[in-house]
């Protein structure tokens, strides 16, 4: 038969005081696991920001750019014309898609920093009130 462990100061716990001690414990790990940048307002430089969207954009240029060289390629060239002709639009579209994904992200998060810029302001309001 086992028996169960002793605590330093020589009481035993109860099965319930057990259970107690690592639901806290999980519920301690779970807190201390956030990240400290979502909670805090530290200011991020435009690059953070809007560098997803620059970066679709830039692709998006160069994959339109690629189209028009092969779509203009299939008026000069007389050798496998029909590929040209096929990859030519794809790119072109593809690229068009990216460009305009970029251009619309951007709008985007300007919104949404901005009501988080209000949300925060409510709340900085709501703590003073409240916590009086």
């Amino acid at each position: 038969m086992e028996i169960p462990p002793k605590s330093p100061d020589g009481s035993e716990k109860s099965p319930q005081s057990k259970e107690m001690v690592t639901s806290n414990t999980a519920s301690t790990l779970c807190i201390s696991s956030r990240s400290e940048s979502v909670w805090t307002s530290a200011s991020r430089s435009k690059w953070d920001i809007y560098h997803k969207p620059v970066i679709v954009m830039s692709v998006g240029a160069a994959v339109f750019l690629f189209g028009m060289v092969i779509t203009s390629l299939s008026c000069i060239q007389i050798k496998n014309k029909n590929v040209y002709k096929m990859c030519g639009p794809a790119f072109l579209s593809l690229g068009l898609m990216l460009l305009v994904c970029g251009l619309v992200w951007i709008p985007i998060i300007r919104k949404k920093q901005k009501q988080r810029q209000k949300s925060q302001f409510l709340q900085t309001l709501k703590s003073f009130f409240f916590n009086r």
